[in-house]
């Protein structure tokens, strides 16, 4: 992966500096017969679904190398394989030790900027491609459903698939000349997000949704009728506007970061696990920010939904009968859905909430942790009990509970709005 350098961190730039160069992976993927071959994946795919997987414990070895000169110990990785030797420094080996196939580069930044104070954009993919030339270094695939696909790639239909998923994978539409133009947004009424008056008409616009949105439920069988026979046009616009709404959370973070006086490195559009059609926008360079810029920078891209819900629900509040009342409140369920799944970070997805979660705790890669000693326990050979193990079980019953909320109001939804 090329490395991305450090640019000017003035709002708008106007030093013209070049942007940095887009970040390209190169993973090393095994087959089932232990062939290799080296798969190229956009920076902004990359930076979210991979995984990087070390090889089997027993396919290395890892030596200490203590410096009393120093004071601090280095470390030789060896493939026993090919006989390759690499030195690794203390802060190598400590990303080394996240690449369990269960850890995205995202959450090896954050542990990074937890343990260290700081990040350094060049040590991740300097280490890839070290561990790459010695063959020490594979892909896990990211999401279930391409795991799948790949443990039945024999099969015709299947390898077709996934094919066409990592076709989708590599769509990236996008820019990294995009600091001038942020800067931008944010002289231009940007600044005004980031003011208490913004923070109180963002609550005010919620409560209204919510009033709102508790008088309209009374209504759910006439409202549905209000769409009449145009409920498939209804469904495209309805889909339209909402990936709108997510490039506009994206654009909001990219403000967020113009505010503390960070780089937008790069903004664009691409396929989430090579099915959901998204935007994105580069905001690693927030890590080099105070916690609290963090956490605003987070939540500010969430509070859009929360805006737009409070503002659908009032229209179909105010509106007597007919198609837009349907869609208005249609679009107000969704925007409030998106919010509260953004926002709140017990629902195994990371998200907005997930990463205020894990910051505020120092835990990164809390998920895949409490999945695995929650997974312990039910084969029954569990870890020591300790402060992180409750925090681990609580995670995945609290996560578990919100799923199961979830579907049940998803589900009490169709049955109101179909009988």
């Amino acid at each position: 992966m090329t490395d991305r350098r450090k640019e000017a961190n003035s709002p708008s730039d106007p030093s013209g500096a070049a942007p940095p160069r887009r970040a390209k992976l190169e993973l090393l993927v095994r087959h089932d017969d232990d062939s290799f071959e080296i798969q190229a994946v956009p920076s902004s795919a990359a930076w979210v679904q991979m995984r990087p997987m070390r090889v089997d414990t027993e396919a290395f070895e890892l030596a200490e190398v203590p410096s009393r000169v120093r004071g601090q110990s280095s470390y030789i990785l060896k493939n026993l394989r090919t006989e390759r030797f690499l030195a690794l420094s203390a802060d190598e080996r400590f990303l080394w030790d996240q690449m369990d196939g269960s850890t995205s580069l995202q959450e090896m930044a954050t542990a990074y900027v937890l343990k260290y104070g700081q990040f350094n954009f060049d040590i991740i993919p300097t280490l890839i491609r070290k561990l790459q030339q010695a063959q020490l270094l594979t892909l896990e695939p990211a999401s279930r459903l391409r795991r799948v696909l790949a443990r039945n790639r024999q099969q015709r239909l299947l390898r077709a698939a996934e094919l066409t998923l990592f076709a989708l994978e590599r769509i990236n539409i996008s820019s990294q000349r995009v600091q001038s133009f942020f800067g931008g947004l944010y002289r231009w009424g940007g600044f005004m997000l980031f003011t208490p008056a913004a923070a109180v008409t963002c609550a005010l616009l919620g409560i209204v949704g919510i009033v709102a949105g508790v008088r309209l439920w009374q209504s759910t069988e006439a409202i549905l009728s209000d769409f009449g026979h145009h409920k498939l046009v209804a469904a495209i616009a309805i889909n339209v506007l909402l990936l709108a709404t997510v490039a506009l959370h994206q654009l909001v973070h990219g403000v967020a970061l113009v505010h503390y006086r960070r780089r937008v490195r790069e903004f664009g559009f691409t396929f989430l696990h090579g099915i959901i059609p998204t935007f994105y926008v580069d905001v690693t360079d927030i890590f080099m920010a105070p916690r609290r810029a963090r956490v605003v920078t987070a939540v500010s891209g969430t509070l859009v939904h929360l805006v737009l819900g409070g503002i659908w629900f009032f229209v179909a509040w105010q509106t007597q009968s007919g198609f837009v009342r349907a869609f208005a409140a249609t679009c107000g369920i969704i925007q409030f859905k998106s919010f509260l799944l953004a926002l709140w970070p017990f629902f195994f997805i990371e998200m907005d909430g997930y990463h205020v979660l894990v910051d505020a705790l120092g835990v990164p890669t809390l998920k895949s942790d409490a999945l695995a000693y929650v997974g312990s326990l039910l084969r029954g050979s569990p870890p020591q009990w300790s402060r992180e193990a409750a925090l681990y079980v609580g995670y995945v019953a609290l996560s578990g509970l919100s799923v199961a909320g979830f579907l049940a109001f998803f589900v009490a939804v169709v049955i109101r709005w179909t009988t």
